[in-house]
């Protein structure tokens, strides 16, 4: 959302940045010197005149709006107007409002009137504003495919030498899709930049040779960097052997990097002159900024603010730095003084500590690497970005990801749910919910794994879980199903490795495990292993091998390694636990046959889930967002509308305090009635004794009252009794790692303690809402279990969709429980709700395109 108090930074379509905010009437001499700058045909396009200047009078109108009615934002290259763009309502209260803008020559065909376009769209439907009309000459082809690029159902008339345009600017999913492709390009190209530069500025490097920048700068020049390395230095004219220079631009070569390393405190200055050498991007090893505290967080945000000013994007800081094995790039510009070899697997790693780590143990066992990036405090660039380039990148295969925090866990799903049909991704995730994210109890242990498997994404736990995964993603096929076959020499360790695939869920084939016994040779173990895979019921193997007593094979008969290369061309991924010699190369290597099983199971789900289709958000009937907007008004929350707003409707209930109400709301809703106590906690305790059902008349309610307030106290509720049903529970909590999520579980104490709740996350497909209501352990009652009658589970997957909908839509619910929701054969009822509304802060991954 923008407003007048809040500008942001975009990203452009080559991937540089500009800042957007709203006009003010102080920037009146900024607009006419924009306007100077323009061609004369520019001029004519935008206004079907020469209009050589700006009148005062325009000048005023042009930079004074109201916000509602009138509204205008600028762009900011540096601090330059480039752009500017508005609408104005068509007559009060009118629904139409006239939309143009204008970009300078320079800066046209970089995705600019996109982004307006974007932005002006938002903040008219927040006015009231439903559709735009615009005028355009019919030479101004950049303009009609602005307009008609977007997605809109544009309706066009030729009249009068002017092509007039008009289209409604509700979101649909075609305007949203060319709203994320965008999203895509742009931030992909913006990492791109990062890792393939021309040249690489270093700046805070040491003559002395001495601190992290001259580590940096020795490992950019012994890596064998193809581009330009330049040492920026005050007054040395060497460093490291390299010609410094006191400016980047002295240096007379392409410069599209810079790697800083130099105290908070002067970090903007390096900014500063790393622009007017036409850097695009900054990888800022330092340390000492929000790390450090209050100050230090200061001097981030202002390091940001500058470096977007100037149209980069900064890596850390706080960070390892970045890297790249292309033979054509070569670029290591990191801490760690060696890299993997390379390879086709992409690594993101949020701490830097944590990233030297995992290169060095991804360069133990031979996991070949295509490109690194640490992002530190990820004060810009985050793991999404990553997502976003490796996407697309031909020379990435797999993706691994640590991270410490989400800070758009929205988008990260998003992108997971998509990215993740294309190619693995790996993450090692917290599950913990950080202080401060809902004051719900979400997602267990349990079900944020299933989360994480539901959009895609690997989870992992440990260091060592994310290599065993990376390596036979890398190496080996992704298998047909969860058939396993074990092959060894050892009956001890082919049952343990049984047993592991038993307790991972995966099948063990009858036959197997296949013990070719401690003494069988090179040739026996090569045959037992072709049978193997070979065998059409087997779809993966677990191979184990055991060292056999000392002297018992010589020769050919001891290298039973040689086998694997064999068994490999056939398809099958194979995992192995091999005790004695080397494995060859494609062959993933496990020290521990749980290890093994573990990671081959996980890749396995992953595989399930790839031959999943993903399902379709269907059009749900009844959904009066209008309505809804009216019951999330500011001075109180109406649950019971808004509820009905997306077709949810919940049984009436009164509340009362006295006997003679209760028994008033009774008549006036028809008996019989039940009684609850009213806390939010009793409304559902049976077994507290905190609900009479099927009151007949008055006096069973007077009865049932006074029993009521001598426990409970005189707040009581009155509810038209309903047919009976199994008791379910819906709930919707914010979750670190993926944004707004939507909970299923059967009611009753039991079942609660348990955490018994399946959970996905928002927007739900028909898919989701349809395993949600089959996958808590106690679904079966849903089915009818021990002869009951199967409930309408159709109509619980509906209400979940209708759920889903409303946290899509309404950033402003922060939580809501429907309990109990009473499922039956003929459908549902549900007879209580608590929703909790937040303020109107805007939600990540919503609205127009913002860094």
């Amino acid at each position: 959302m923008t407003t007048v108090d809040q500008p942001l930074d975009v990203l452009l379509s080559d991937g540089s940045t500009v800042q957007l905010r709203p006009i003010r009437p102080e920037d009146a001499p900024a607009i006419v010197a924009m306007h100077g700058r323009f061609s004369e045909r520019t001029r004519y396009l935008r206004y079907f005149s020469p209009y050589p200047r700006i009148p005062e009078r325009d000048l005023i109108r042009f930079v004074t709006v109201d916000h509602h009615d009138r509204e205008a934002f600028v762009v900011l290259a540096g601090d330059r107007i480039v752009a500017v763009g508005r609408y104005e309502r068509l007559g009060p209260q009118a629904p139409e409002a006239e939309v143009a803008f204008v970009v300078e020559d320079a800066h046209q065909g970089r995705g600019i009137g996109s982004v307006l376009m974007e932005h002006l769209a938002d903040a008219a439907r927040r006015n009231g504003i439903m559709s735009f009309v615009a005028e355009v000459l019919p030479a101004n082809g950049q303009m009609l495919r602005v307009f008609a690029d977007f997605g809109y159902q544009v309706q066009r008339e030729f009249a009068d030498g002017v092509v007039h345009l008009n289209f409604p600017i509700a979101p649909t999913e075609a305007t949203l899709e060319v709203q994320r492709g965008r999203e895509h390009r742009t931030e992909a190209r913006s990492i791109a930049r990062l890792l393939a530069p021309r040249g690489i500025a270093v700046y805070g490097a040491s003559a002395t040779g001495q601190g992290v920048g001259a580590a940096v700068l020795g490992h950019l020049r012994d890596g064998g960097f193809t581009g330009a390395v330049v040492p920026v230095h005050p007054s040395a004219s060497t460093v490291a052997g390299l010609p410094a220079y006191p400016s980047a631009v002295d240096a007379g070569v392409p410069v599209d990097l810079a790697v800083v390393a130099v105290p908070p405190e002067v970090a903007t200055a390096v900014v500063a002159d790393a622009a007017v050498a036409g850097v695009h991007g900054l990888v800022v090893i330092s340390a000492g900024f929000a790390e450090a505290g209050a100050e230090g967080a200061a001097a981030q945000r202002a390091l940001v603010r500058a470096a977007h000013a100037a149209g980069m994007r900064v890596v850390g800081p706080n960070c390892l730095g970045v890297a790249n094995t292309d033979p054509a790039v070569r670029l290591n510009a990191t801490l760690a003084p060696a890299l993997p070899p390379a390879g086709r697997v992409g690594i993101f790693s949020q701490s830097g500590a944590f990233g030297v780590a995992l290169l060095a143990e991804a360069d133990r066992r031979g996991l070949g690497l295509s490109s690194f990036v640490s992002a530190g405090n990820r004060a810009d660039v985050s793991g999404n970005d990553l997502l976003q380039y490796w996407q697309d990148d031909p020379g990435t295969d797999v993706i691994m990801l640590y991270l410490e925090t989400f800070g758009n866990p929205r988008k990260f799903a998003r992108l997971a749910r998509r990215i993740g049909r294309a190619k693995p991704v790996v993450a090692l995730a917290s599950s913990a919910r950080p202080v401060g994210v809902g004051d719900t109890a979400g997602p267990d242990e349990v079900a944020v794994a299933a989360l994480f498997a539901q959009s895609g994404v690997i989870r992992v736990d440990t260091v060592p879980e994310l290599l065993d995964v990376g390596v036979l993603l890398a190496n080996q096929p992704l298998p047909a199903g969860g058939r396993v076959g074990v092959v060894g020499n050892s009956s001890a360790l082919t049952g343990l490795a049984a047993s592991a695939c038993a307790g991972q869920g995966l099948t063990v084939v009858d036959g197997y495990p296949r013990d070719v016994g401690p003494q069988a040779g090179a040739a026996e173990f090569a045959t037992a292993l072709a049978e193997t895979a070979g065998d059409d019921r087997v779809d993966a193997l677990v191979v184990v091998f055991a060292p056999p007593l000392p002297g018992q094979l010589t020769g050919v008969d001891a290298d039973v390694t040689a086998a694997l290369p064999a068994v490999l061309a056939l398809g099958k991924p194979t995992v192995a636990t091999v005790l004695v010699g080397r494995l060859p190369a494609g062959v993933p290597a496990y020290g521990g046959v749980e290890e093994a099983v573990r990671a081959l199971a996980r890749v396995h789900r992953y595989a399930e889930w790839l031959r999943r289709q993903p399902g379709v958000a269907p059009e749900l009937p009844r959904i009066d967002r209008a309505a809804a907007q009216a019951a999330l008004r500011a001075d109180a929350t109406d649950p019971t509308a808004l509820l009905a707003a997306y077709g949810i409707d919940v049984v009436a209930s009164v509340p009362v305090d006295s006997v003679d109400g209760a028994t008033d709301a009774a008549a006036r809703l028809g008996f019989p009635v039940a009684l609850k106590a009213a806390a939010p906690g009793l409304r559902h305790r049976l077994d507290l004794g905190a609900v009479r059902l099927d009151l007949p008349d008055e006096l069973a309610v007077r009865r049932a009252y006074a029993e009521l307030a001598v426990v409970f106290g005189a707040d009581v509720l009155v509810q038209l009794m309903v047919p009976p049903g199994v008791a379910c529970v819906v709930e919707l909590v914010e979750d670190p790692a993926f944004g707004p999520v939507v909970g299923f579980g059967l009611g009753g104490v039991a079942t609660e303690l348990l955490g018994d709740r399946a959970w996905r996350a928002v927007p739900l497909t028909d898919r989701d809402a349809a395993e949600l209501v089959d996958e808590p352990r106690a679904a079966p009652l849903l089915r009818g279990h021990r002869g009951a009658a199967p409930v309408d589970r159709a109509a619980l997957a509906d209400l979940l969709l209708r759920v889903g909908q409303l946290a899509d839509e309404q950033p402003r619910v922060r939580s809501l429980t429907l309990n109990p929701v009473l499922a039956r054969p003929d459908g549902i009822s549900v007879l209580h709700a608590q929703v909790r509304v937040g303020g109107a802060t805007a939600r990540p991954d919503t609205g127009p395109r913002r860094l």
